[in-house]
């Protein structure tokens, strides 16, 4: 082989490894750039954000009158003014069916007619009780009073009397005694001496016999005066005064106890006429319930039109419904000036504050925007839906709406975006690209052809994007479909297939639409996230 045939084959050999190796170099920048464009990421950038919280609500007045039904029990609507009428004070609303309460009318009045007799019945006695008292006190005074006069009028009077009697007549009894001796004496001397007969003698001695047992008859009686008569009265004398005593206590006693009972029963009778009177007057008023006026002037409103049942089995009122005590049955709406009902859910329940500016669109009129402002959230949750959803936890939430707005009806729907923060110049993310590890916030940052997580702080969000507070610069790149474990980590290293990536732009995409249009009323929402989209291969 010549000189020159060597050569050519040289530089065909060099040519080729040459060409080889640019060709390898060539398709492992392609490589690298396939597997990089086959990650979904984000570029992040600053811009403005507003967190708001949209929640669907019911329009109501401001200030309303409510009606409702004040008569007990269950009663039955004969009369109902029409829905959307407008009234005036003390005009005709409803009117319930009295004929049950004008039947016990006619009984109470009977009732409280024989109950009035029973009063005076027992007011009339108590007097009586009285004036018999008075005249059986007096008695029993009188009767004690006499037997101390009587003990008086024997001490000083019948005793000293029956006293001087039987000596009296014990004295009386010894001169005679004398006498009769004397001449019995003398009798006896002439009946000696035959001067006197014996018959005479005999008659002569039985009168000084006579006279004898008279004497002693006479000092007996003076004995049993003073040692048994005389202690037996005073004794019956002060038994009859003790006696008297006793009788005047009791007769004050009963005198008492027979007032006491008196009075009682007039104060029973009283206690009773006032509650059958009472119960006459409840009647009466229950019945003047029955026809319920305009307290003010408004337009009717149905209360089963504007309020939701939980139940489902709301029915219009009418005619013939029956009602329950204490039922709303009519609102009346007072003020121009409107309100927003709405709930919101216990996880939501941070972001709002009284006093946050919000934005309301009316379903019925979608061309107009309200504002507003929350001022007032519920300290507890709504019972209605705990008792539907006991999982279910939101708490109402009233909004005032600014200005007067006399197109706006009670019980229009609506939403209502509440604006929680407005940053206008923050850095955010989509929500998908932030992951929880061990309660730290976790972003995957793309370096290179190489995703590194790292940890960052974030602050609220708004269901399509996030607020990063600190751990995120302008420019770096974060994928949006982070592993959710880190032994998917060397998986998204190599390059998650194109699938998931289109996946991850259409959810992107799809929230940012959606966050989009929540906040529109706040003048155009977070502009870097118009901006925002899903970009492979490093390419804005």
């Amino acid at each position: 082989m010549s000189k020159t045939t060597k050569n050519i084959l040289l530089l065909a050999t060099a040519v080729l490894l040459l060409g080889g190796a640019v060709i390898a170099i060539a398709a492992t920048s392609r490589q690298s750039e396939r597997a990089s464009a086959d990650r979904a990421t984000f570029l992040v950038e600053r811009g403005s954000l507003s967190i708001t919280l949209t929640e669907s609500g019911t329009i109501k007045s401001r200030d309303q009158h409510i009606v409702k039904s004040e008569v007990e029990g269950r009663t039955t609507i004969i009369y109902v003014i029409d829905e959307g009428t407008l009234v005036e004070p003390g005009e005709l609303l409803v009117e319930l069916d009295s004929s049950g309460l004008e039947d016990q009318l006619v009984d109470q009045q009977i009732q409280v007619e024989n109950t009035e007799a029973d009063y005076i019945s027992a007011k009339e006695n108590l007097e009586v009780v009285k004036i018999q008292n008075q005249s059986n006190i007096a008695q029993a005074t009188l009767d004690n009073q006499f037997a101390i006069e009587d003990k008086t009028k024997y001490l000083e009077g019948e005793w000293p009397k029956e006293l001087m009697e039987a000596e009296t007549d014990v004295t009386l009894k010894e001169e005679e005694l004398r006498r009769i001796s004397d001449e019995f004496n003398w009798s006896e001397r002439l009946y000696e001496e035959k001067y006197l007969s014996e018959t005479e003698y005999r008659a002569d001695e039985l009168a000084m016999r006579r006279a004898e047992l008279q004497l002693a008859l006479s000092k007996e009686n003076l004995k049993l005066l003073q040692q048994y008569t005389h202690l037996r009265k005073l004794t019956e004398l002060d038994s009859q005064i003790e006696q008297m005593a006793l009788a005047l206590e009791r007769v004050k006693r009963e005198s008492s106890s027979d007032l006491v009972q008196a009075e009682a029963r007039l104060r029973a009778r009283e206690a009773e006429l006032n509650r059958q009177r009472d119960r006459l007057a409840k009647i009466e008023d229950q019945i003047s319930k029955t026809k319920i006026h305009a307290p003010a002037k408004g337009m009717v409103v149905y209360a089963s039109s504007s309020e939701f049942s939980w139940r489902g089995d709301e029915q219009p009122l009418d005619e013939g419904q029956e009602v329950r005590e204490r039922e709303e049955l009519i609102h009346l709406p007072t003020a121009d000036s409107m309100m927003v009902n709405i709930q919101v859910h216990e996880s939501a329940l941070g972001k709002v504050e009284i006093g946050q500016p919000v934005q309301i669109r009316i379903d019925a009129l979608p061309e107009r925007s309200f504002s507003g402002r929350v001022t007032k959230i519920a300290p507890l949750p709504d019972a209605t839906s705990v008792f539907m959803n006991p999982d279910l936890k939101v708490y109402d939430t009233q909004i005032m709406i600014d200005g007067v707005h006399p197109e706006l009806r009670t019980g229009m729907s609506c939403r209502a975006t509440v604006l929680v923060e407005e940053h206008l110049d923050a850095v955010s993310v989509p929500l998908q690209a932030v992951v929880g590890r061990g309660g730290e916030s976790m972003v995957y940052v793309l370096e290179g052809n190489e995703a590194r997580p790292r940890e960052v702080k974030t602050g609220l969000d708004n269901n399509a994007m996030v607020h990063i507070i600190s751990g995120l610069s302008e420019g770096e790149r974060v994928l949006l479909t982070p592993p959710l474990s880190d032994d998917s980590r060397q998986r998204t290293q190599r390059g998650a297939p194109q699938e998931e990536k289109s996946n991850a732009d259409r959810q992107t995409q799809a929230d940012r639409n959606e966050d989009r249009e929540g906040r529109s009323d706040w003048g155009g929402g977070r502009q870097g996230e118009g901006r925002a989209q899903a970009r492979s291969g490093g390419r804005p």
